[in-house]
């Protein structure tokens, strides 16, 4: 009762109640610490032998009985949880060389930082100056096991513990007075501060249990899922004679159809028919071919069953409807006034439920039956306007059947062979036609598509420079025609200025004059010039050669040492498609002022390159 008690707490308003064991103790420890004390009362609820005066860990060791940890609730110093409702009411710890004194229950619990993730190791401040390490160790080993304590000397310390459930413990102690023996020196005694603390070594233990849970959890999936995923299809050899040999006869047989016929459509598919392999495959697929009158036999089989189960279905059918019409009929005759008068109220109510039901259910099966028989009058129109094909494959006899199945397998048998050996002597006269031919016939034959193909582009070059001959001779031709028209026209205001001096010497102008009608001539000999270059140079035929010159001169603006025809050809064939290289170079040979053709390179690098010389030409005008 003692021990069951030891977590009980009593407290009331007016008075408090809580298991102690030196009350006196008690008292002392809070006038030391300046506080009040409070009012003990009841009785001792912890005897001196339960209150671990002489707890000795290693007892284990000497008499093979697990010890009982006294930091387990309900078991040794730290008392079970209480509910949440209810506050914790602490008591005096007694051990080996100090003693704890609890905090004042009226305070608030001691505050605690954020417990870091796999937190192991706790804070400890608040240590008495003349604390040892030993000391430390046999106040908190009760909580767990102990791995590592780091000491400092400004009265605190770092405890790692082997598990995080035993740092919950340590916290519980947070907020004691710890007193060294029965000194009352400051340096022997300490309030105690128990904190989680932030430790590497927790957090990569914590990080590594975390891809280990992570790891489990994915072979878990991995494992459920090749568990729901549906089995694999058989593995399909690969084409042979010997596997085809094997095929054909497992072809003829009607259980291993089904397997047969899926690996002769995957080597198929595959591509496995050829020359050699045609005759094989092309009795594979007569084999399976012959198959379609078995399966159209076995489909009028089928067809025969279910009629007879829809007959079947029909007559019990009619039966069932025959007996509802009887039980309806009894309903009725118990309803007519002879017999109905004696029957008592609850029995009339019932019989009528009973009738309505019956009527219900017999409608319902007569309508099902009308539905039947409407069904088989419209296959019977059917049948009529054209005979069912399945029908007519129906034999009567099934010996006379099977001995015609037999020869006409036997027949189409014979007939592949036939077809398999002709094949066969067609593919051997073929081969013996072929070895006719030598490497040195499709050397041959290369060389003459290579030079059909060389012939095809010089004659296009060829082509393309004749249309170029024929523009330059139209140019020049032009040419020398606005040459002489310029010439006589020089003629013609040669003898106008002279025959203009003579006057203007003969009326005594002056020479400013003069100057005036030399200014005047030039300016109606450039105009002249003005007027042939605008001849000589025809305009833009469309709407489509000003898209393309100003395009031409975006492109060729941006490449400042010009572009080859092709490399432009190249660009514009992804504008328009149809446009060709010969085109364009028209178009830019019919702008000379705008650009200009340099050929760049020595030797085998000598290449064409065309240049945006627009600007140029507006300074020289």
């Amino acid at each position: 009762a003692a021990a069951d008690g030891l977590g009980s707490i009593a407290i009331d308003t007016t008075q408090l109640n809580m298991s102690v064991t030196d009350p006196t103790a008690w008292a002392t420890a809070m006038n030391n610490l300046g506080m009040v004390p409070v009012g003990l009362a009841g009785q001792q609820l912890v005897t001196d032998s339960i209150c671990v005066p002489g707890f000795d860990p290693s007892l284990s060791m000497m008499t093979g009985i697990t010890p009982i940890n006294p930091m387990i609730p309900g078991m040794g110093l730290v008392p079970p949880p209480p509910p949440t409702d209810v506050p914790v009411v602490k008591e005096i710890i007694h051990c080996k060389s100090c003693t704890l004194f609890p905090p004042n229950p009226n305070l608030p619990p001691p505050s605690t930082r954020e417990r870091p993730p796999g937190c192991k190791t706790v804070f400890v401040g608040g240590l008495p100056e003349n604390a040892t390490e030993e000391i430390i160790q046999e106040v908190f080993e009760q909580c767990g096991e102990i791995t590592a304590i780091r000491k400092s000397k400004k009265n605190f310390c770092h405890i790692r513990f082997a598990e995080e459930f035993m740092v919950d413990k340590a916290i519980y102690l947070s907020g004691y007075r710890m007193r060294l023996g029965s000194s009352t020196d400051k340096k022997d005694s300490g309030r105690l501060h128990v904190d989680f603390a932030q430790a590497r070594d927790d957090f990569y233990e914590w990080e590594c249990k975390q891809r280990m849970l992570a790891r489990e959890e994915r072979h878990r999936r991995k494992m459920e899922e090749d568990r729901l995923r549906p089995p694999s299809p058989p593995a399909i050899m690969h084409y042979s004679e010997h596997e085809a040999a094997l095929l054909a006869e497992k072809l003829k047989d009607d259980s291993k159809f089904s397997e047969a016929i899926t690996v002769l459509l995957t080597w198929i598919e595959r591509g496995e028919v050829n020359r050699r392999s045609a005759n094989q495959f092309y009795s594979m697929v007569q084999s399976a071919n012959s198959h379609v009158r078995r399966l159209m036999n076995e489909k009028a089989a089928h067809e025969q069953e279910m009629e007879q189960a829809k007959e079947s279905f029909k007559n019990a059918l009619t039966g069932i409807l025959t007996q509802f019409e009887q039980i309806v009929a009894v309903f009725n005759a118990s309803t007519r006034q002879k017999a109905w008068d004696h029957f008592s109220k609850a029995q009339r109510k019932n019989i009528d439920i009973w009738r309505k039901h019956s009527e219900e259910l017999r409608n319902a099966h007569s309508e099902q039956l009308m539905g039947i028989r409407r069904e088989e009058e419209m296959e019977m129109s059917d049948d009529d306007s054209g005979d069912n094909p399945s029908k007519k494959l129906r034999v009567d006899d099934s010996a006379l059947a099977a001995q015609a199945y037999a020869l006409k397998e036997e027949n189409d048998s014979l007939r592949w062979q036939l077809d398999a050996y002709r094949n066969e002597v067609e593919l051997l006269k073929q081969e013996k036609g072929q070895l006719f031919r030598t490497e040195e016939s499709l050397t041959k034959d290369q060389q003459l598509q290579f030079l059909q193909q060389t012939m095809q582009g010089m004659q296009q070059q060829l082509l393309s420079i004749q249309e170029e001959l024929n523009n330059k001779k139209s140019e020049l031709e032009q040419a020398k025609e606005e040459q002489t028209h310029t010439q006589a026209r020089l003629k013609v205001l040669q003898e106008q200025l002279k025959s203009a001096k003579e006057l203007a010497e003969i009326n005594g102008h002056d020479e400013s004059q003069a100057n005036e009608i030399n200014v005047l001539t030039v300016a109606l000999v450039n105009q002249d010039r003005e007027k042939n270059s605008e001849k000589r140079s025809p305009g833009l035929k469309s709407e489509k050669e000003a898209l393309l010159i100003g395009i031409i001169s975006t492109f060729l603006h941006v490449h400042p040492f010009g572009a080859n025809i092709e490399y432009l050809w190249s660009y514009m064939q992804q504008l328009d498609s149809r446009i060709s290289a010969n085109e364009i170079e028209m178009l830019l040979m019919r702008l000379p002022r705008m650009f200009k053709q340099e050929f760049t390179g020595v030797g085998a690098t000598l290449e064409k390159r065309w240049k945006f010389c627009a600007f140029e030409g507006i300074k020289t005008v």
